[in-house]
């Protein structure tokens, strides 16, 4: 599958996988000037480009597992979808879980990416739905 991918701006990084098998593609900042996030906030982070997905698809932007043990950085609105029909410049919404100040830095990987197809469903109402043995248990329905 092809994804296009135009750079916005000169110091933009393609995305990257960090290991053969990895499922995320890393994100990374494409910033003129250094980010203080300071604790319990949120910067919304450029990316320094834009994609055209194939229809079908999505990408899901979410949180890097080593800023979130490390720094406790996560992302505000995990996952972050972006539509196939979407042009426009590629943001995170960086938060601060933590309880210090982090520096987002341009170049650093701060998210990663993923690819999905996307299935085009059509909704049927119904009166009643098929019972399950679970039927509407909810959280901590197991007692675990």
């Amino acid at each position: 599958m092809f994804v296009y991918i135009k750079k916005l701006n000169e110091k933009a990084y393609i995305p990257t996988k960090m290991t053969t098998h990895s499922a995320g593609y890393d994100i990374y900042a494409c910033i003129n000037q250094d980010v203080v996030l300071s604790p319990n906030n949120f910067a919304l982070i450029a990316t320094g480009f834009s994609i055209a997905l194939p229809v079908g698809y999505e990408a899901q932007i979410r949180p890097r597992s080593g800023l979130a043990l490390h720094h406790q950085i996560g992302i505000l609105n995990s996952p972050g979808t972006i539509d196939a029909d979407y042009r426009g410049e590629v943001k995170v919404i960086l938060f601060n879980f933590g309880k210090k100040d982090f520096i987002v830095k341009n170049g650093m990987r701060i998210a990663q990416m993923i690819i999905n197809k996307i299935e085009d469903v059509e909704f049927i109402a119904v009166k009643e739905l098929p019972e399950t043995k679970r039927n509407d248990g909810g959280f901590g329905h197991t007692k675990i």
